[in-house]
């Protein structure tokens, strides 16, 4: 635990992350935005050090995972936004850990994206203050049912509560109280806010909207689509909001005394959703996309007491996993070693250079991968596309991009990446494929280890999974529900503790409680003919040795009667992992439940010992 006072001879400057969502590097005036104003961040952009060639994963949840612990994708484990691929290893130490242990207090404000449940969530990874939602987006599986971005309900330090106002000036306004909170007490405090915004569902406040309306109708911007024009209104409307309270922050920060001994950081967590259909800043591609546009993102640093170069541009290939070794220099905050780091940092310290001391190596190659998304699988399968492979990576050295080990771009004689050049030089080739080559061998037979979520422990008790987890199988939207998508995923689980376990089957949240075959009664739901439940869990569910096992054997089933919200279901568990299968079936209807509730019953010491948990 962090003591609740800094240690003698402790670091005294504060560190400041925002990152934004889905927001581009072509969604800056500074970046010749032709639509969207962002006088806050071209001011950041003005007094800071930018890192012209920095990149970011194509996705925004393996870009998180690379900023917490500096590491690739491939090494921490979260290596999708989805599909029970985007829980951070819990034995690798993340920011808020490093920090918290140098003294610091961590908090975490917005969009976390690392795991829901134990032990993935901002409380078990060093955070000491979070006020968060868990997954992709507010309107996410996992999320408070129904949230809309006005008055929603976060997670608070582990409890739900609910706020007023819109989604990004919440985090932004629970962020700054905790700083001054922790500046009151004489702690350095590292404040990492992570905003929904621009991601979809696009609603910007009605006065950020009403601005690029405005500005849309004028008749320079007559040639774009009209329902273009609406999706830009509302998608740069959520970014004009984002640079509003930047400019609260920097006013913050001035007001309480705060700017100079501060090191603030803003970035982007991939490319731009809407940049090709209308501005693009000259690259190729957009998010989730291995072309320029997909990946190189803006990196703004400030620190105006920390002697750093004069602002200005700092050149080479940079990129996330660069940032958490950087602070830690800047910090004087040591890097983890041993066993306990895991792995190297995949990243290098960026402290040298930032302070006009070096610069950054010109040789330099960087390697991009994640999986992609299972759009198209409706069940678990081996060869899903959420499986990381060597040949979808991006190679960057120089000027050169090696795509997916088939085409070869130089930037500095083609910019939009339209002629493909692989056959042309096979010393650039041979070069950057055998860097591909090598990082694959170190990375490639752990990368897609899957993670096992905790249930049972005293940490977590219920457990409350969601189909966001199901192994390879992609359900992340309350919309999905709504409609009643016919899935079917399983659960990948660690038994803590040995005891009766309970197991609520639901297709509905809690919080909403409408019937598994009922529509959702606003309307936006669809009704499904559900008759029974079935549970499954993998070695464990067996018939005695000697009887013969029946045709279509699949564990336990009940019936589900019109108006049941959940069906229960108990297994005694000893600890160790298990896969949990479960479905719902019906005239011309079978998925997965997705939501589960699961609860160990309490018992007595005696007969409960703890195990050791993942």
């Amino acid at each position: 635990s962090v003591a609740e006072k800094a240690p003698a001879g402790a670091v005294h400057q504060n560190i400041v992350i925002v990152m934004t969502d889905d927001q581009g590097y072509p969604e800056l005036s500074a970046h010749g935005n032709p639509v969207l104003q962002t006088p806050h961040l071209d001011n950041l952009h003005s007094r800071s050090l930018r890192l012209t060639d920095f990149h970011v994963a194509p996705m925004c949840a393996p870009t998180r995972g690379q900023l917490l612990t500096g590491l690739d994708a491939a090494i921490n484990g979260c290596i999708n936004v989805s599909s029970g691929r985007a829980l951070l290893r819990a034995e690798i130490p993340t920011m808020g850990n490093l920090f918290g242990e140098a003294g610091y207090r961590c908090g975490i404000f917005g969009k976390w994206h690392l795991g829901a449940n134990y032990p993935y969530r901002p409380q078990d990874r060093g955070f000491d203050r979070s006020v968060w939602f868990p997954s992709s987006h507010i309107g996410s599986v996992p999320d408070a049912w129904g949230n809309d971005y006005f008055d929603d309900i976060y997670i608070t330090d582990g409890k739900p509560m609910q706020y007023k106002g819109y989604c990004a000036d919440v985090f932004f306004s629970e962020a700054m109280k905790f700083m001054k909170a922790a500046a009151k007490n004489g702690r350095p405090f590292l404040s990492y806010i992570a905003t929904n915004t621009p991601h979809g569902p696009l609603i910007a406040p009605e006065a950020d909207r009403r601005a690029l309306e405005k500005t849309l109708s004028l008749p320079r911007f007559a040639s774009l689509a009209p329902g273009l024009r609406k999706r830009l209104a509302q998608y740069l409307g959520m970014v004009r909001n984002v640079d509003t309270n930047m400019g609260r922050l920097g006013d913050f920060l001035q007001a309480e005394g705060l700017m100079e001994n501060t090191i603030l950081v803003f970035l982007t967590d991939n490319g731009s959703t809407h940049g090709p259909r209308y501005y693009n800043a000259g690259m190729r591609g957009q998010k989730t996309e291995l072309w320029e546009g997909g990946h190189r993102v803006p990196c703004l640093i400030s620190w105006p007491g920390g002697k750093l170069a004069r602002p200005g541009d700092v050149d080479g290939l940079t990129q996330v996993q660069d940032l958490l070794p950087t602070l830690l220099e800047l910090s004087g905050v040591p890097a983890p070693s041993g066993p306990a780091a895991g792995h190297r940092f995949s990243g290098i310290s960026l402290a040298g250079a930032l302070r006009g001391q070096t610069a950054v190596s010109a040789d330099r190659t960087l390697i991009i991968n994640y999986s992609r998304m299972p759009n198209f699988v409706n069940y678990p399968t081996p060869f899903a596309q959420s499986i990381m492979k060597r040949n979808q990576a991006a190679v960057l050295w120089k000027r050169w991009r090696l795509l997916e080990d088939r085409e070869l771009y130089n930037l500095d004689q083609d910019p939009l990446q339209q002629k493909n050049v692989i056959g042309e030089h096979p010393d650039v080739v041979r070069r950057m494929r055998g860097e591909l080559d090598r990082w694959w061998k170190n990375v490639g037979p752990r990368a897609n280890e899957p993670q096992r979520i905790v249930i049972g422990s005293d940490r977590e008790n219920p457990t409350r999974l969601t189909g966001c987890e199901w192994l390879d199988v992609f359900i992340d939207q309350q919309r999905q529900v709504r409609r009643g998508e016919q899935k079917s995923g399983y659960w990948l689980l660690q038994v803590a503790r040995a005891g009766e376990y309970e197991f609520e089957l639901r297709r509905w949240p809690r919080d909403a409680g409408y019937p598994i075959s009922g529509a959702d009664p606003q309307g936006a739901g669809k009704a499904l003919p559900i008759t029974s439940a079935a549970f499954y869990l993998s070695d464990h569910h067996h018939l005695p040795i000697g009887q013969k096992r029946p045709y279509g054997f699949e564990g336990l089933t009940q019936p589900v009667k019109p108006g049941d919200v959940s069906v229960t279901f108990s297994a005694k568990l000893k600890p160790g992992p298990v896969a949990l299968h479960t479905w719902f079936r019906g005239p011309d209807t079978i998925l997965s439940a997705y939501y589960v509730i699961v609860r160990r019953k309490p018992t007595s010491p005696q007969s409960d010992p703890p195990a050791v948990e993942k």
